[in-house]
């Protein structure tokens, strides 16, 4: 028997929804649906309430277990129960955002038995609210295709709509099962994953695969000695590849994969980059391009052959480029300290969702809901580098995996683990991983993040530099700063409060400049009402305004329409070569003339277009040639509609 059974049964109650626990939930659910839209008279025992009650337990336990909605995994689980519940507050009239609002309530109902509940209550909401505005966006369209699937009577959705409300609007196929299995009518779940594989084999023929991927190898596996030499000297050619082609030989200029059976060379894995060098004998020569895995155990060389001939059963010295290696294993290194410093930093939900590691930098993806503050930003800095400066040793073990879960490392859910497992201890950071690493923290030298965005919903991205490339980062920094104080005949430590300055100053000219454009359009308004042409009794002015912005021209408007009385007036002027346009007719004139239809008579005729209320309209275009003429032609046409 569960919690909510046993409640029941102790409370005298039929029914798991009638406990105290889900009568306050149901209440508040109600409450928050009819908020959202929904009728005021919404039956507290329907059925879609208790989805909606039932499902943001599970959603926010989910989401405080660390996992955010996606489209794989435990996330496209949790994406499809929140959908689900959102779907049914739509049925019950719901059109704004509402299935949020229910953490606070069920961290006031559970959050004593769970206080993570009530600790990450805040998170849990937003992480919630982002996924439902999303899903909002789309439901209203959605529901409407499959509104018009099911009105003439159809007993059965075909796979191809099933499919179209799944790929473009997000509708789970269950959740398009749960619509129809309301109304008693069938999903061709075989067309719809007739079409997901057409998709699927679309997307796979359209990629960009590596020059690996396909190779058909049958020989031994490669004997990777990476982690301890940069060089092999007696390694032997088992297999090479032209095009993807198996051949025998190949000569200088030819772009092969190369197979041997020992190698230094680390394939590319894990999200670290694949080594770069060369191989050589006696009579010929390659440039590795790339190392990466022909299958799990075998490494495929890429490059170019620039000199000699290579032959199947040549024995090649295979040399690592040490100087990039070096870089890729310090931003790797540093890799681990900075997910657990994120860890500490932002919480313990904190969970990678994919990761780039070259020898330029270290980019880390990660579970998180919100953007890394400049203030967190500093603090898991100062973590990182601090391990760097402790000069810990590095350790690596190979392990059988349930020991390896006992000492508490850090394993990636969906990641595929063998019965044995490396476990790599840098700094205080433990976690599976069969990478290149530093001998010691210190070995990374410094490290710095250089840049943090968002990347999806719920995944932020912080990329850094290590070692000679972080020097090198802060010295361009440093050199951007000097050049700038240089420009403001400052010092370096004198630029924030110059830079203040001058942008008080910039804002004050800025008001002065606004102040006397319209004091000139003014003046110049009262020129121009002189040129104003009586037609049939009404004052009709087109003319250029020069030295106007958009605001100066609505201000001359004003003033004309109060000195001219009965007019339509149009005013133009020409920036950068583009036309900005007012039209405006005072009150008693707008029966006979219309503003945003004048201003659009001109405006198409300078390459544009616009509208307004029927006294006063903008437009703007893009052929300043042809505006003397288009103004010359207005007060002809006021003349027929006057």
């Amino acid at each position: 028997m569960g919690l909510e059974r046993l409640a029941a049964v102790l409370q005298h109650v039929h029914s798991n929804y009638q406990i105290d626990l889900f009568a306050h939930l149901l209440a508040a659910t109600r409450d928050a649906v009819v908020a959202g839209g929904a009728p005021a008279d919404v039956d507290v025992d329907s059925p879609s309430l208790k989805v909606i009650a039932d499902h943001i337990r599970a959603c926010s336990f989910t989401v405080v277990d660390g996992v955010i909605p996606g489209n794989e995994g435990r996330g496209y689980v949790l994406r499809r129960i929140a959908r689900r519940a959102i779907r049914h507050g739509y049925k019950l009239g719901a059109r704004k955002p509402f299935f949020h609002k229910l953490v606070a309530p069920l961290a006031a109902e559970m959050g004593e038995a769970y206080p993570e509940l009530r600790r990450d209550a805040m998170r849990v909401t937003d992480v919630l609210k982002q996924e439902e505005e999303r899903f909002f966006q789309t439901i209203a369209h959605g529901m409407e295709i499959l509104e018009a699937a099911l009105a003439d009577g159809a007993t059965t959705i075909d796979g191809d709509t099933a499919f179209k409300l799944h790929d473009t609007f997000g509708f789970p196929l269950d959740l398009t099962a749960d619509v129809c299995r309301e109304r008693n009518v069938a999903v061709d779940e075989a067309g719809f994953q007739a079409a997901m594989t057409r998709q699927r084999e679309q997307a796979r023929a359209s990629a960009k695969f590596k020059m690996a991927a396909g190779l058909e190898y049958t020989g031994d596996a490669t004997a990777f000695h990476g982690y301890e030499h940069l060089v092999c000297e007696h390694s032997k050619v088992t297999a090479l590849y032209i095009d993807g082609t198996a051949v025998s030989k190949a000569k200088a200029g030819d772009d092969v994969l190369v197979v041997l059976d020992h190698t230094p060379f680390y394939a590319e894995s894990g999200g670290q980059a694949g080594d770069t060098g060369e191989l050589r004998n006696t009579r010929a020569r390659m440039l590795v391009e790339d190392t990466v895995k022909v299958q799990a155990s075998v490494h495929g060389h890429q490059g170019r052959i620039v000199e000699g001939e290579i032959e199947i059963g040549d024995t090649l010295v295979a040399r690592v480029d040490g100087e990039r290696r070096a870089r890729t294993v310090r931003n790797h290194s540093v890799t681990h300290l900075m997910h657990k410093a994120l860890r500490e930093v932002l919480g313990a939900h904190v969970q990678q969702k994919g990761s780039l590691v070259n020898a330029e930098r270290t980019r880390f993806d990660f579970a998180h809901n919100a953007p890394v503050t400049d203030a967190q930003v500093t603090l898991i800095e100062q973590i990182v580098n601090a391990e760097i400066l402790s000069n810990a040793a590095t350790t690596a073990r190979v392990l059988p995996i349930d020991e390896a879960q006992k000492l508490g490392a850090m394993m990636l859910f969906g990641e595929k683990y063998g019965d044995e497992v490396r476990v790599l201890d840098i700094g205080s950071s433990r976690e599976l991983c069969g990478g290149t690493h530093v001998q010691r923290t210190g070995d990374i030298g410094v490290f710095k993040i250089v840049a943090e965005s968002g990347v999806a919903a719920g995944i932020r991205r912080v990329e850094a530099v290590t070692g000679d490339n972080a020097l090198a980062y802060l010295q361009q920094l440093e050199g951007t700063v000097a050049q700038a104080a240089g420009s403001l005949k400052v010092t370096p430590a004198e630029l924030p409060a110059r830079v203040v300055a001058v942008l008080d100053q910039v804002r004050a000219l800025e008001k002065e400049i606004t102040a006397l454009k319209s004091k000139l359009a003014s003046s110049q308004g009262d020129d121009l009402a002189s040129q104003a042409v009586d037609v049939k009794g009404l004052k009709v002015l087109a003319a250029m305004l020069p030295g106007a912005d958009a605001r100066a021209l609505r201000e001359t408007l004003d003033q004309l329409k109060n000195k001219l009385k009965t007019a339509a007036i149009v005013l133009a002027v020409v920036d950068g070569g583009k036309v900005q346009l007012a039209a405006g007719v005072t009150a008693d004139s707008i029966g006979r003339v219309k503003a945003g239809e004048l201003v659009n008579f001109v405006a198409q005729q300078v390459g544009g277009k616009g509208g307004g209320k029927p006294d006063m309209a903008m437009a703007g275009g893009t052929d300043a040639a042809a505006l003397p003429q288009a103004l010359a032609s207005v007060a002809a046409w006021v003349g027929e509609r006057a």
